[in-house]
């Protein structure tokens, strides 16, 4: 299991915004959804797309290549084309300071 990575401060992610960061080869979007955080793998299980820049409806982001949907809460796919769910990882938040990790 990795350490903790750093994604910065709460300040940096205001509600409706997303950050993203590297756990070694592994792009995590983390996303501030109403004061909530989450954060997903970076790639779209159909074709290996970044999901990051996809709209966001809801608590799900929508993969800007061609338009699969995934729950941010914990990867679980909503809409088609993709039938993968994508990875969710733990974030925490200390002093401001959110962090998160490849938990796998």
């Amino acid at each position: 299991m990795s350490e903790w990575i750093k994604v910065g401060s709460r300040s940096e992610i205001l509600p409706g915004e997303f950050k993203v960061v590297w756990d070694g080869d592994v792009p995590i979007a983390v996303y501030n959804i109403d004061g909530a955080l989450y954060a997903i793998e970076d790639i779209c299980t159909h074709d290996g797309g970044d999901l990051a820049g996809g709209e966001v409806h809801g608590f799900e982001v929508e993969c800007p290549r061609h338009g699969a949907r995934f729950d941010l809460r914990g990867g679980a796919v909503t809409k088609p084309p993709a039938y993968e769910p994508i990875a969710s990882f733990p974030v925490r938040e200390e002093n401001g300071v959110i962090w998160t990790r490849d938990d796998r």
